[in-house]
């Protein structure tokens, strides 16, 4: 098969021998996902396995379907796949594509990687937390135990000198792309409309316009759902496209129809896997991804604007086999607004995971492994006291015999943690099918009760329920293996078992009503959560919240089960405790102090004594800033400005991650005293100051100065928050004799002025002051002279003298 990337095979078949580590960037298209690893096979160093990475279950199974299809066989023999619900693979694979997590399984199990002799990550530009630990861990274990190792990192849209430089100074190599023409049409979207309406339209438009079948990009399952109920009637087969989906069901997709098809996807089909027949792109612009709400504890999934590298991808689905045409709902001026790429789910991410690993592997700090992107400080931090929390991990940061037990389940944490528990008090098989559950969206259905989802599940006899039933077997014989025989769970009515196990896994979202209608929930965490009233498990007392989706201020419970409050009572007897409580009120800012029996943030009964220290108030406070962000402190406009001003000039201890790490150092002084955290805003500002120190202020004043002195003698606050970037706002005859504009910054960048009329009505924004002078500023004075005829405005205003007064009080005739 003819491809470009098979041009450049030599040079990559020749780094390979000459050197452990290679870069290849090859557009979508080249051919890099189906033809590298079979080149490899016959190279002198290759006696094992390829593992080929891939980010996504869908794009797995279907590069092994094409790479076996293309040597004449099927996926389970010289090609073969293993993911998370389905694998096929033989004492005869040579090239096993395998997803991201699976990767980090096998090699935590066997960090020398025996039998296998090259590692590909396919699609590295997509930063996922998965595929940046699975490349550190693998350099790690190449220069500590196999130095013959062989590993390349392949994208379409990577930086390759920043991987070069990780990898050692690899060898980058470049592909040609195949180029088929490809248009792109900026439709916009109608403000206010829904999206599933506008999409619908733009569909039916592009089905009349152009031929071919259709791929049209969509944040999530339930705009996909909607979108698809409006486009009954197209003649055309409407096809859903989703990690929620069986394989069967994807493969459906993927392949021949005797219908015209219009796909109806997610980011899954972003990259990794040509559709046959797709000429045609619809994009919504929107995309859902995991984002860790540290306040909140919970990973939610937010709906955002694509990134431009996302945005390209999608279009080029449309040109991959011949031209194609991309209808995008936005204007074509809002595109360099996007942002250039997705940012490292690293930095955004839940970390227990990592962390555990990271310990596991013999690291105490997870930032000595090779990254692009290190672990936030703060994201590592929280990640320890939640692994303490479970008995994973001990005060040196080192993994418990219980914590090397959950690394051992291809889960989270928390989630193993509830496994193993639920194991080792008989309940291995209720706690796995509930953990596969949880990880598996919409199976058993899409509701909130988590025991009505279950018994959905077991009444189900499609594909995708035998295979998570499969899975769950499996995993609760690992789970009985790995238990280690301590206390059981206190025992519950049957009904009550799946919320005992939840509340095992998630203790911090355990949750009692705080309402007759079941709206308002708080949670033992601190958190407030929200409940349809009319959902059935409104009328419950407490709930065991599994996942929860929305801000920190009022997530949206999305799957839960009822327990009883002495099943509660039971499994939480060591926890409860007796005494004054102290709570942070994020409404005031303050501190109250509440006695009786407590759970948490809960209070089971009511005390008399409700005195406390000032030391455990201030603790408090402290506690509540670090649980609530940096937002509920009193901060001034001038700390807020002093601070903005920091983050431009790349001064970064007032940066709100490195102010979060350094709390007890700053903070936690000026809260000795205070019931209120409005009780330091004078403070804070002179603590923001003395953080910078002397030296700093003298680096801040030259690269990010607090004003602009103008020629007419007057200072102008410099906003660094404006949108334009570092602007200031003043009359234009301020700035006459100017004929330099000027500079802010580490890189000198011209600052944006807005400039205004005496009357101080906007007249022109510039970032080139004398391309203003001697371009449109002949007809700005012109209007200006008829507007403001009692003011001087000259016809060189670069050579004038820069005045604010009128011409009569400068002695001009």
């Amino acid at each position: 098969m003819s491809l470009p990337i098979n041009a450049v095979l030599p040079a990559l078949l020749a780094a390979l021998r000459a050197g452990p580590n290679a870069v290849l960037v090859a557009p979508p298209g080249a051919g890099k996902t189906t033809m590298v690893a079979p080149a490899l096979l016959e190279e002198p160093w290759c006696s094992g396995k390829i593992l080929l990475l891939s980010p996504r279950r869908l794009a797995a199974r279907a590069a092994a379907e094409r790479m076996a299809e293309l040597l004449g066989g099927k996926p389970g023999g010289a090609i073969g796949y293993a993911t998370r619900m389905d694998t096929r693979q033989s004492t005869e694979t040579r090239i096993l594509v395998v997803t991201e997590g699976v990767f980090r399984n096998r090699i935590q199990s066997d960090p020398e990687l025996a039998g296998v002799s090259a590692v590909l990550f396919d699609e590295v530009h997509e930063r996922s937390l998965e595929g940046d630990f699975g490349l550190a861990l693998a350099l790690d274990a190449q220069n500590g135990f196999r130095p013959d190792l062989r590993l390349l990192a392949m994208s379409a849209t990577l930086d390759g000198g920043r991987f070069s430089h990780l990898m050692g100074g690899a060898p980058v190599i470049e592909s040609a792309g195949r180029s088929f023409p490809l248009t792109l049409r900026h439709i916009g979207r109608k403000a206010g409309a829904r999206l599933e309406d506008e999409m619908a339209g733009a569909i039916r438009r592009a089905l009349t316009e152009e031929e071919g079948d259709l791929l049209a990009f969509l944040p999530g399952v339930a705009e996909i759902s909607r979108t698809a109920e409006r486009l009954s009637g197209v003649n055309a087969a409407v096809l859903p496209l989703h990690g929620g989906l069986d394989p069967a069901a994807q493969r459906a997709v993927l392949g021949p129809c005797a219908d015209r098809k219009v796909i109806l996807a997610t980011a899954i089909a972003e990259t990794s896997l040509t559709i046959d027949g797709v000429r045609i792109v619809v994009d919504s612009g929107l995309s859902r991804r995991p984002r860790h709400d540290k306040a909140a504890g919970v990973t939610r999934l937010v709906t955002e604007r694509v990134s431009q590298a996302s945005a390209t991808q999608r279009a080029g689905r449309a040109a991959r086999q011949g031209p194609g045409v991309a209808y995008r709902l936005w204007e074509e001026a809002a595109t360099s607004g996007l942002i250039p790429y997705d940012p490292p789910e690293i930095l955004e991410a839940e970390l227990t995971g990592l962390v555990l690993d990271c310990a596991i592997w013999g690291l105490d700090d997870p930032v000595r492994l090779a990254w692009l992107d290190p672990p936030p400080p703060a994201s590592v931090k929280a990640a320890r006291r939640a692994l303490a929390v479970i008995g994973a991990m001990d005060g040196d940061h080192r993994p418990t015999a219980h914590g090397k037990a959950l690394a051992q389940l291809a889960l989270s944490p928390a989630i193993a943690h509830m496994v193993i528990r639920g194991a080792e008090s008989g309940l291995a098989v209720q706690a796995a099918e509930l953990a596969i559950m949880i990880g598996e969206r919409g199976l058993g259905g899409s509701g909130t009760d988590l025991p009505e989802r279950h018994a959905r599940w077991h009444r189900e006899q499609g594909a995708r329920a035998k295979a998570a039933q499969g899975l769950a077997d499996r995993l609760a014989r690992q789970a009985e293996r790995l238990a280690i025989g301590s206390a059981p769970l206190p025992q519950c009515p049957t009904e009550e078992v799946i919320g005992l196990l939840i509340a095992t896994g998630f203790p911090d979202r355990l949750a009692r009503r705080r309402d007759a209608s079941g709206e308002h929930w708080q949670s033992v965490g601190g958190r407030g959560f929200r409940l349809d009233p009319a959902d059935p498990l409104a009328r419950a007392e407490w709930l065991a919240v599994a996942d929860v989706q929305g801000a920190a201020s009022g997530a949206r419970i999305t799957s839960a089960a009822a327990i009883a409050l002495s099943t509660v009572e039971a499994l939480f007897a060591d926890t409860i405790k007796a005494g004054a409580h102290l709570h942070f009120d994020p409404a005031t800012g303050g501190v109250k102090a509440e006695s009786g029996r407590w759970l948490g943030a809960i209070r089971l009964s009511k005390g008399q004594d409700s005195t406390a220290s000032p030391e455990a108030i201030a603790q408090e406070l402290l506690k509540g800033v670090r649980a609530h962000g940096l937002g509920m402190l009193p901060w001034l406009d001038a700390t807020e400005a002093l601070r903005t001003r920091a983050a431009f000039a790349g001064i970064d201890c007032l940066s709100d991650e490195a102010l979060l790490d350094s709390l007890e150092n700053w903070l936690a002084p000026l809260l000795i005293g205070k019931r209120r955290l409005v009780e330091v805003r004078d403070a804070l500002h002179q603590a923001m100051i003395g953080r910078i120190g002397w030296d700093g202020q003298q680096e801040l004043n030259r690269i990010a100065p607090a004003q602009f002195f103008t020629p007419a003698g007057q200072n102008h606050d410099i906003d660094y928050a404006a949108p334009a970037g570092p602007t200031v706002t003043l009359r234009v005859q301020a700035l006459f004799g100017l004929a330099v504009h000027p500079l802010v910054g580490k890189d000198r960048i011209p600052l944006v002025l807005s400039l205004t009329s005496p009357a101080g009505r906007p007249i022109q924004t510039t970032r080139d002051l004398p391309g203003f002078w001697a371009g449109s500023w002949a007809d700005v004075a012109k209007e200006m002279r008829g507007r403001y005829p009692r003011h001087h405005w000259p016809d060189d205003p670069a050579a004038a003298v820069a005045s604010l007064k009128t011409k009569r009080k400068q002695g001009i005739g």
